[in-house]
């Protein structure tokens, strides 16, 4: 399993912060013929980008070429059970991507639309956010 997270960071931990409005980047396709868009805000841990991409790969059989195109970068800190407060801020639990409406999670290129469409249906049963299948847009 590859665990995604980044090499190095310039700092450990990081403050939780707000996911307010709607994605101004990465809210096209870009690489693929047909994407992932995602219709809520939230936080997307390294384990379910890795479990949708694992269900998208193993539904292709090696066909086409499955982008990945968001990356959890936001280190998470999570304090053990049954600790008192205080003590300082807790180590890094996991790592999360921030996600807003309508970032393209996924695309997928080189396999026809019914095909793309039920892979990215397995991948979207995987996420803990609402999503809808798009098309790549014809540029003018």
């Amino acid at each position: 399993m590859s665990n995604l997270m980044p090499k190095r960071v310039k700092f450990r931990k990081e403050q939780r912060g707000k996911l307010k409005g709607n994605a101004t980047r990465g809210n096209y396709v870009a690489f693929g013929d047909y994407g992932l868009q995602t219709l809520e805000p939230h936080w997307l841990t390294g384990r379910q980008i890795e479990a949708g991409r694992i269900a998208a790969q193993h539904f292709l059989r090696r066909q086409g070429k499955i982008f990945i195109r968001v990356f959890p970068d936001k280190p998470i800190s999570k304090k053990p059970l049954e600790t008192r407060m205080g003590t300082g801020k807790a180590d890094v639990d996991y790592w999360a991507a921030r996600i807003k409406p309508g970032t393209v999670l996924f695309e997928i290129a080189g396999v026809p639309e019914d095909l793309a469409k039920q892979a990215l249906a397995r991948i979207a049963y995987k996420m803990p956010v609402r999503c809808r299948f798009v098309g790549r847009r014809i540029a003018v």
